[in-house]
């Protein structure tokens, strides 16, 4: 069962995050002179308005959304150039390779410090792909020793490390940086060892009792987890963060004395939910697209063969 939700969680989470906004029509938007309207500037194409032939004083300058604008001097009216919007790259404010960021998860060590009997540390490291794709790497040490409370045995799993890979999806993208809210997918694998030691074992009959070791066992194990989280940045480079865990395990080998209870980088085998919190440090890779209307537009640039700058009043 835990399975089968897994499968249709990433299912739903990958469409999210792979689709890319349908194209659309530019609407009019409200500027200082009148309405901007996004026309069609062809002078082979009949169907749209105004005709240039028929506007000879067209000077243009671009938008913050990097739009030709075409301006008429005499009637201060404004249109958007639509055959040169860019369909294809409107959604991506930020560069291809945007930044990396480099973070890690001190959740275990504080978790430990409230009583916590297993795990250790973890570090990643994320490339941000126009804010909006962000494939991850992580790699970490896990540990163990625990005795239930009351409990008849002595669990330990030495140190051992795990890997994990995936990628975040920014659902914010096209905001600031300074938050983030995201979810991702990751696939995590270990190989480690484990030993159950001072097992109690009862004797009814005689009303004695021993005990026991388990020997140590060698396990690899697969897990899948679900994650979504949030960063904020608090000074400069310097960012923090919560997420949240939902895990699996998809394949396991099998041990002759039973399953580990503790699984490096998954938690204890009983629990499908675990948190992080990451303290992270971002290097810039490029600079956002910006871009600005001049004071004095200029009408360097023909925007069709109908324009006439040289017009005579």
């Amino acid at each position: 069962m835990r399975h089968s939700i897994f499968y249709i969680i990433l299912f739903c989470l990958t469409l999210s995050a792979f689709s890319l906004n349908a194209q659309r029509r530019i609407s009019p938007v409200e500027t200082p002179a009148t309405q901007t309207k996004a026309v069609n500037l062809n002078p082979k194409d009949t169907t749209e308005t105004p005709d240039p032939s028929k506007m000879p004083n067209l000077v243009h300058y671009h938008d913050e959304k990097g739009n030709v604008v075409y301006v008429d001097t005499v009637t201060g009216k404004e249109f958007i150039d639509s055959t040169k919007i860019k369909k294809k790259n409107a959604d991506f404010t930020y560069p291809l390779f945007d930044e990396v960021t480099i973070g890690v998860n001190v959740w275990d060590p504080i978790m430990r410090c409230f009583g916590q009997h297993y795990g250790l540390i973890d570090v990643w490291g994320e490339l941000s792909l126009y804010n909006r794709f962000k494939p991850i790497f992580e790699i970490g040490l896990g540990q163990a020793s625990h005795k239930p409370d009351g409990g008849s045995y002595k669990y330990k799993s030495n140190i051992a490390p795990y890997f994990k890979i995936g990628a975040n999806y920014n659902f914010l993208y096209d905001k600031t940086k300074e938050y983030q809210i995201y979810g991702g997918l990751r696939y995590g694998v270990t190989p480690f060892s484990f030993e159950v030691n001072d097992v109690i074992i009862d004797n009814p009959y005689w009303g004695e009792e021993y005990t026991s070791n388990i020997p140590s066992q060698n396990s690899f194990v697969g897990y899948g987890e679900i994650v979504l989280g949030i960063k904020v940045q608090i000074h400069k480079e310097w960012s923090l963060g919560w997420a949240f865990k939902y895990h699996t395990i998809l394949h396991e080998s099998k041990c002759v004395y039973g399953d580990p209870w503790y699984i490096p980088g998954f938690g204890s085998r009983g629990s499908a939910i675990s948190g992080a919190f990451n303290v992270m440090y971002t290097i810039p890779l490029g600079k956002k697209k910006t871009y600005s209307r001049p004071n004095n537009p200029t009408n360097d640039t023909q925007p069709s063969e109908g324009n006439h700058n040289d017009h005579k009043h």
